[in-house]
């Protein structure tokens, strides 16, 4: 779900926030991000205009938006952002090279399912992360 700026202004006035320039350059800086990013790497796509805390401000009130999620891929990894996505992509973690992708299939929606059907779970969000190794460092 790739949000313009303009979409960006009427979601946070709609709900009662401000389009604030800093929320409007780490909204753009995260759309133009090269996958997921920490807010270290935010501050430098946005040139340092923006400090980090307000940073994280923003990234939080567009997660609380629906607008976009965090993950963590390890113990001690850093915080990534990226826009919001359906919970059908699941993230492919290489622990070589540390490259990130998306997958998209059904099985995330299969383990709802059996969650709901087979366990009375109601599932509100799915991270589901797999490590192992991608096509360019198992060669």
């Amino acid at each position: 779900m790739d949000v313009t700026t303009v979409e960006l202004d009427r979601t946070l006035r709609e709900r009662g926030y401000r389009a604030t320039t800093p929320r409007r350059l780490v909204w753009a800086a995260l759309l133009r991000a090269p996958g997921h990013v920490t807010v270290e790497e935010l501050a430098e796509m946005v040139d340092d205009q923006v400090d980090q805390a307000s940073i994280y401000r923003a990234l939080a009130l567009f997660e609380e938006l629906g607008l976009a999620r965090t993950s963590r891929f390890g113990d001690s990894d850093a915080s990534r952002w990226e826009p919001a996505h359906p919970d059908e992509h699941f993230h492919l973690v290489c622990t070589d090279c540390g490259r990130i992708d998306h997958h998209v299939g059904s099985l995330v929606e299969q383990i709802t399912d059996h969650l709901d059907r087979g366990h009375d779970f109601e599932v509100q969000q799915v991270e589901l992360v797999v490590n192992g190794r991608c096509h360019r460092c198992r060669r």
